[in-house]
């Protein structure tokens, strides 16, 4: 024992590997809190993404429709099919929307006894999420949205309202912020006169797909890529010729046209959830959605 004494009081005497031995203890916790930084970012950042694509999509289901001089702008199902697939190549491969999550777009409108209504929905997406705010033929006293932000449509109008509810997948790890559903809520007037009556097939003989809410799927794989659509026909994954393609026309930023006054009405939406351009107030005949950050009011006046 009294040979070993000597080492032993000159070990605990040594001071040159207290740095290291600090740096051991120590880098687990600076590694945690980085990538928790990292993980919270990407959080915020998917937050983001969510609400610009319910702009987005949103903006883009308000112009979409044939062009005619004679007759109110018709809607089909290919059009509606073109926006779903512009959605899907504006999220990337990377965030999979429809895998993850999943889109609900409503159409709302004023029946003949002047109350508001949902004419119709068409939904994408192999999550099961149904809609926060009704189904086909409910009637909404209040408008649809948010409780306190509701919009609502004008008679002869529509309102596009779209939902977005996404499973948030994590960069590092489930553990720093576990695996929450972002959800953000979107609406925009449609931008010209529209037949309401009904949403037409181009060839009733080919009828392109429907994408009812009581499918959970997705139709769109990576692999058909961006490359617009064949003429004739529509494809439930191609553009068909003299479809409004989804992917065009506006920004995911989504400003509405004419933009917005805090009494007036502009015939733009707003978005919820987001810091999209061209917000609605209350009022406003563009209807403001809400659901998110800095969501903007648009009841009933």
């Amino acid at each position: 024992m009294t040979g070993k004494s000597p080492l032993l009081r000159r070990l605990a005497r040594n001071i040159s590997g207290v740095a290291t031995t600090e740096l051991a203890l120590s880098l687990p916790l600076f590694l945690t809190a980085g990538l928790w930084g990292v993980e919270l970012a990407n959080f915020g950042v998917m937050n983001m993404r969510v609400s610009q694509l319910a702009v987005h999509i949103a903006d883009n289901a308000s112009r979409i429709g044939d062009t005619s001089t004679l007759e109110n702008r018709k809607i089909y199902e290919s059009d509606i099919n073109d926006l779903l697939l512009g959605a899907h190549i504006q999220s990337g491969s990377s965030m999979n929307l429809f895998d993850n999550g999943r889109v609900i777009v409503s159409s709302l409108e004023v029946d003949e006894d002047d109350d508001q209504f949902i004419s119709w929905q068409r939904c994408m997406g192999t999550k099961s999420w149904p809609s926060s705010y009704g189904a086909v033929n409910d009637r909404l006293t209040e408008g649809m949205g948010p409780t306190g932000y509701e919009v609502i449509a004008f008679p002869g109008e529509a309102v596009m309202f779209v939902e977005i509810a996404y499973d948030y997948q994590p960069l590092v790890s489930t553990a720093f912020v576990g695996e929450p559903t972002i959800t953000a809520v979107s609406s925009f007037t449609v931008r010209a006169d529209r037949d309401l009556t009904q949403i037409y097939q181009r060839d009733s003989g080919s009828p392109d797909s429907i994408a009812g809410c009581a499918n959970f799927e997705n139709s769109f794989s990576d692999d058909e890529g961006s490359s617009g659509g064949s003429s004739g026909g529509a494809s439930s994954g191609g553009a068909s010729e003299g479809a409004s393609s989804s992917g065009g026309g506006s920004s995911s930023g989504g400003g509405s046209t004419g933009g917005s006054s805090s009494s007036g009405g502009s015939t733009g939406g707003a978005s919820s959830g987001g810091t999209s351009a061209g917000g609605a107030s209350s009022g406003g005949r563009g209807g403001a959605s809400s659901g998110g950050r800095g969501g903007s009011s648009g009841g009933r006046r």
